[in-house]
């Protein structure tokens, strides 16, 4: 018997909306072993604007009201702002809908543990969009790293450098402000590496037991924007505009990382680095079609192409060689994820990992009030 189309509710329609659009368009023509979907509604306040994407996007159906949504819809896909992430998130769990919700979890602990125990209770697949986790050049290094061709993992180095608040007149939006952000550059970017670290390494290295943490804001205020162009007005940013933190793991192996939007010329440098006993790796997202390898006996690294048919995800797409890009990403996390909820089973990163990055994300706020290491629990 042919299962019925899993009916996908998605709330938000610009960056992300439009990532994970993409994605479900994608998925019939390039992984026919997807679970079969229709994109039934999309969610947003503004209904015009709300009616042009659900055309341009492929859904059937408008709200401006989550809550009718959760109950119409088979799987509830969260990419709204962070702080519209814990209530709509709980309310579709507590019907049943697996959940998939973009990173972080939520701005503040508590609220990703109340997501997190939500979860536990509903006991259907949910997700922590992570989706960096789904570059085929970041699971062949993993694949390297978990048959030992590193050796023992000693040092893991991250970070994500933007510069798209360089400019002080850049405007101000939601990102900047902590009640509905959480944080900034921690959150929105350090999040994403804190999990690649922990997905590449943490079953060699073991868990987190203290950070430190430095975060600093580098403009205070930013304007914004009426209908003309001229300034409206000013509004504090209350995040963070950088982080660095320091980690000890409990293998004795340590771990740096950083994010920033103040890295002229850097517009979207993801990279992650991982020294062991025997060799190390390099991976920048500017280049994510490679990896840079160095084994034992290697007098320096090898990039190798990661564009082979046997390499992860590869075969789906064009003929060895043929590079992907950024947007592939969001295709290969959609299929894992509606793959684990057609099949009624556990996905990862699931709303527990994503707790797990909330928690070092708090840690590294923790060490920076007090000017000292803190543990992470």
């Amino acid at each position: 018997m042919t299962q019925e189309p899993l009916q996908i509710g998605v709330l938000g329609y610009r960056f992300m909306g439009k990532a994970h659009s993409n994605a479900l368009a994608r998925l019939p023509m390039f992984f026919p072993d997807a679970p079969d979907i229709e994109r039934h509604t999309l969610v947003g306040r503004d209904e015009e604007a709300l009616a042009d994407a659900a055309e341009r996007f492929g859904f059937s159906h408008t709200a401006t009201d989550w809550e009718e949504t959760v109950d119409a819809v088979d799987v509830f896909y969260n990419l709204g702002p962070n702080h519209v992430h814990a209530e709509p998130s709980i309310a579709a769990l507590e019907a049943g809908v697996p959940v998939l919700c973009e990173k972080p979890l939520a701005p503040t602990l508590d609220e990703a543990a109340a997501m997190r125990d939500a979860a536990a209770d509903a006991d259907v697949p949910t997700g922590t969009a992570f989706n960096y986790r789904f570059v085929p050049a970041i699971r062949y290094a993993k694949g390297l790293i978990d048959d030992g061709e590193l050796g023992e993992i000693r040092q893991v180095r991250g970070r994500y450098l933007q510069d798209w608040l360089v400019d002080p007149e850049a405007p101000w939006a939601w990102r900047m402000d902590a009640d509905m952000a959480g944080s900034g550059a921690l959150g929105d970017l350090g999040a994403h590496t804190l999990d690649l670290a922990d997905f590449l390494v943490g079953d060699a290295v073991g868990g987190i037991d203290r950070v430190s943490g430095h975060l600093q804001t580098f403009v205070d205020e930013r304007p914004v924007y009426d209908e003309a162009g001229d300034v409206a007005e000013y509004r504090d940013v209350t995040v963070d505009d950088a982080y660095t933190a320091q980690v000890a793991y409990e293998s004795g192996a340590i771990g740096s990382f950083e994010a920033t939007r103040f890295a002229d010329g850097h517009k979207n440098d993801h990279a992650i680095e991982v020294h062991g006993s025997k060799g190390s790796l390099k991976f920048s997202l500017e280049r994510l079609n490679e990896l840079e390898v160095l084994r034992e006996g290697d007098r320096g690294y090898q990039t190798v192409l990661v564009t082979d048919e046997v390499d992860p995800y590869v075969d789906h797409w064009w003929p060895p060689g043929h590079v992907i890009g950024w947007e592939h990403t969001f295709v290969h996390e959609n299929y894992e994820f509606l793959s684990a909820v057609a099949e009624g089973r556990e996905f990862e990163p699931s709303f527990e990992q994503g707790y797990a990055v909330q928690k070092l994300l708090d840690a590294i706020v923790r060490a920076d009030e007090r000017g000292e290491w803190v543990s992470v629990e």
